[in-house]
């Protein structure tokens, strides 16, 4: 239907007749003279109706509006001077139209396709019309040249693509499941997987060796930004590995897909740290390191403190630290009170502050610094290189939890103070060591901070199997960060059943228990299963970060909005009552609800 795609023809193929096909992006009427601009995925051509080259073509030209779908046959011509249009690959030519075909027409629209929208759920609910503008366009091809780079890389490294099942077995830990009932065995249920976690290990053991998918995942969680109910993981694994095999050839994957992808050249190799040191200097175990502001621990400066909030947490084997947001010292009553409730949501009581006005104290403001020594005032200058301008964050408490909460503010002062404005800067890293265990409170056990499969550091093995617990226990296990988000993690799997047995008790997993929901992992591990690990790349976040976007939902088709509903085909929605009679399901209807009249 056409001999050339919208961003094809230039100077070279004047002369040409060619045929064109695509939508109107707009048609501008210059004195009976229609110059309508031709959009296809590729891009624009200008067309011009004029009535001497055919009367016919330039009459129905004035019926064209946005969204036509229409044919234009015609000579390609050099535009006139002073018309160029320097923006568009085809800005030095134009169609002269001798036949035009309109193939649709297009109702008037809900919204204009080439200005930006903030109305998301009008967005949504016309999904495929937001498709259509540029933006969304480039994401998604995006999508595809990462998809792609990462299936030719993969492959070269001795990698087989290999799907696993949708429908599997709900099993305990991580997030809730969906769950799909079955019709041919009433009262059981399928769960759609969280990860391909046991399958992609029972392939290692089935001596595939080297597995990769482009797989679907699903979690029943609350919605953000960056998650959806559905989403989509780079998932590989391999045997006969270790740390160091994982990474390196994640490092390789991740250098062509953006090199493919965004014609970006990144390091060969990245930065590594610890999760303990990653939560003591930034407050994250995903840190964004392109600005400094570091925690730095004062426990030293106020261990005599007698200002009862600091001495009080370091008594109590907590610990005190603060950031000096250098230059901030001018920030509003508005933005503290911002800050002081970020503080509040991460866990804390309120946030003490300086701000160091001037050379003196006496300039400062601060609801604390008349509880502080002098001799205190200055090594907490020199601690933290205090200079006037400055203001100065604190956290007082258990370690973990003044990390966290310092982290978050360390992430809200630099918004406010637009530090990563413009910046372009790729900063990759690497956490490891993450802990094996963590302590629930509710429940009064140990948790798996990963998963149950996730193997501990050589060093730590012979606690595990000792039954020696505690949250100091570190695991083999491994994330890749790219400027505060986290890209994807893995870790280094138990392959013995004895060590596994071992993880399942630390997490109060009896053995029936053990027997019920992972006997076929358990019994694989009987027949030989070969050391193994793996890891799974995020792929949304991962385009959505080489987009430059800050939402996932711009790089998924069509996604779900904040209350995990697709507008556009209206779903979740009721069923038929005779699917729920065939499925042995029953709904409780919330009280106040009408009730369907007989019969229906």
């Amino acid at each position: 239907m056409r001999t050339h795609h919208c961003n094809e023809l230039r100077s070279a193929n004047i002369g040409e007749t060619v045929t064109l096909i695509g939508w109107v992006n707009s048609a501008r009427d210059h004195g009976g003279v229609i110059f309508t601009d031709l959009r296809d995925r590729e891009g624009f051509t200008q067309c011009v109706f004029r009535p001497e080259e055919n009367s016919d073509a330039a009459k129905l030209s004035h019926q064209l509006r946005d969204e036509d779908v229409i044919q234009v046959t015609g000579k390609v011509s050099a535009r006139l001077e002073g018309t160029v249009n320097a923006k568009i690959a085809t800005g030095e030519i134009e169609i002269v139209a001798t036949e035009l075909v309109i193939v649709n027409k297009a109702d008037v629209l809900p919204f204009q396709l080439d200005k930006e929208l903030s109305n998301e759920d009008l967005r949504m609910k016309y999904r495929y019309l937001d498709i259509r503008r540029a933006r969304m366009t480039r994401n998604l091809r995006t999508r595809h040249r990462v998809t792609k780079a990462t299936r030719d890389f993969l492959d070269e490294q001795g990698f087989c693509e290999i799907e696993t099942p949708i429908l599997s077995k709900s099993t305990p830990e991580g997030a809730r499941d969906f769950l799909v009932p079955s019709r041919l065995q009433a009262g059981h249920f399928y769960a759609l997987p969280q990860a391909p976690q046991q399958y992609k290990q029972l392939l290692m053991v089935g001596g595939i060796e080297k597995y990769f998918q482009i797989a679907k995942c699903f979690r029943d969680e609350d919605l953000r930004a960056d998650r959806q109910p559905e989403f989509t993981q780079i998932d590989l694994e391999a045997s006969f590995v270790d740390q160091e095999d994982i990474i390196g050839l994640v490092e390789g994957l991740l250098g062509r897909v953006f090199k493919e992808a965004r014609d970006a050249e990144i390091p060969a190799s990245f930065d590594r740290i610890t999760w303990k040191e990653a939560m003591n200097v930034y407050g994250s175990d995903k840190p964004d390191r392109r600005f400094e502001m570091k925690l730095t621990d004062l426990g030293e400066v106020f261990a005599n403190s007698s200002f009862k909030v600091f001495s009080g947490a370091l008594a109590s084997g907590g610990v005190v630290k603060a950031i000096n947001a250098k230059g901030f010292s001018g920030i509003t009553t508005g933005q503290v009170e911002a800050l002081t409730q970020t503080a509040i949501q991460a866990g804390a009581k309120g946030l003490a502050y300086i701000q160091v006005r001037g050379e003196t104290v006496d300039t400062w403001r601060s609801p604390i610094t008349k509880f502080l020594s002098p001799e205190e005032i200055e090594a907490m200058k020199s601690a933290l290189q205090v200079e006037p301008g400055d203001l100065v964050l604190f956290g007082a408490g258990p370690w973990e939890q003044v990390c966290e909460i310092l982290g978050r503010v360390r992430l809200a002062v630099a918004a406010m103070q637009n530090l990563l404005e413009g910046n372009e800067e790729l900063n990759f890293l690497w956490v490891t060591e993450f802990p094996l265990l963590a302590w629930d409170e509710e429940s009064g056990r140990h948790v798996a901070v990963h998963h149950p499969f996730t193997r501990p550091i050589k060093e730590d093995e012979p606690k595990l199997l000792a039954g020696e617990l505690s949250t100091d226990l570190r695991a083999q296990a491994y994330d890749v960060v790219l400027n505060g988000h986290e890209l994807g993690g893995g870790s280094i799997r138990i392959h013995e059943g004895a060590l596994q047995t071992a993880m399942f008790k630390a997490l109060g997993i009896s053995e029936e228990q053990a027997a019920e929901e992972f006997g076929h992992i358990l019994d694989a591990f009987r027949f030989g299963a070969p050391p193994h690990g793996g890891l799974a790349l995020g792929l949304d976040r991962l385009v959505m970060l080489i987009c430059g976007e800050d939402s996932i939902r711009e790089v998924i088709a069509f996604p779900k909005n904040n209350k995990g509903s697709d507008l556009m085909s209206q779903s979740p929605a009721e069923v038929d009552p005779k699917q729920l009679r065939d499925l042995r399901i029953q709904t409780v209807k919330k009280p106040g609800t009408p009730t369907a009249p007989a019969g229906a």
